[in-house]
């Protein structure tokens, strides 16, 4: 890894690298609020140019970490950070990350770094979930309709796709939901169009397994 810290440097980096695969094509603009920790030490532990470096698509032992600044104003990426050092009801190495990509899609992320640089993620757009980026991931949203989970199921099933772990978190009833599935083998393109192709499902977003 590139860095001071394994929490406050690679487990930033995979907070935002997580993040990033939740909108589809370049991130545009991101906005990080830091709490605890995060917030107190961000300069020195370089917290804040691995979040960059990740939005970036840059992996923990890219050298370009160090000089993430630049690399954001030569691919831009405008940024901006807020810090929280009074919150007390949140893990002391949490990230907020508000993004944007180039068609105006946002999404609102908050992901902590659980030490030796791996991170989960938390939330999505006020949804409480839990991604780990361990395996080839497929996050689809969708409508909370009857059909959806089995449609997500066959279509797997079709491409030949064995599933590891597969969680259902939604709004509330009858509103937005996100299925998040985790599978050993890469989840191929094709199936996540198929998916994607159903009516209910809005986005269907592979995010490969970061090592």
């Amino acid at each position: 890894m590139i860095g001071p810290s394994s929490s406050h440097t690679a487990g930033a980096l995979r907070i935002a690298q997580l993040a990033r695969g939740m909108l589809p094509g370049p991130i545009l603009r991101a906005d990080f609020t830091l709490y605890g920790s995060f917030a107190r030490t961000y300069r020195g532990h370089g917290t804040d140019r691995a979040l960059i470096a990740g939005v970036l698509g840059f992996g923990a032992e890219d050298s370009r970490i160090r000089d993430s600044f630049r690399w954001a104003k030569e691919m831009g990426l405008e940024y901006s950070f807020t810090l929280d050092t009074q919150s007390r009801d949140c893990h002391p190495n949490t990230a907020e990350l508000r993004l944007e990509n180039a068609a105006g899609e946002r999404a609102l992320v908050t992901g902590i770094s659980v030490a030796g640089g791996a991170a989960v993620i938390r939330r999505i757009n006020g949804v409480e979930i839990d991604l780990t980026g361990e395996y080839h991931t497929l996050l689809v949203r969708h409508r909370d309709t009857p059909g959806v989970v089995a449609a997500i199921t066959r279509a797997l099933a079709e491409n030949h796709i064995n599933i590891a772990f597969m969680r259902l978190y939604r709004e509330s009833r009858g509103q937005m939901a996100y299925s998040i599935i985790e599978a050993d083998e890469t989840i191929s393109p094709e199936a996540a169009a198929q998916i994607q192709a159903h009516p209910p499902v809005q986005s269907a977003l592979l995010i490969p397994r970061i090592s």
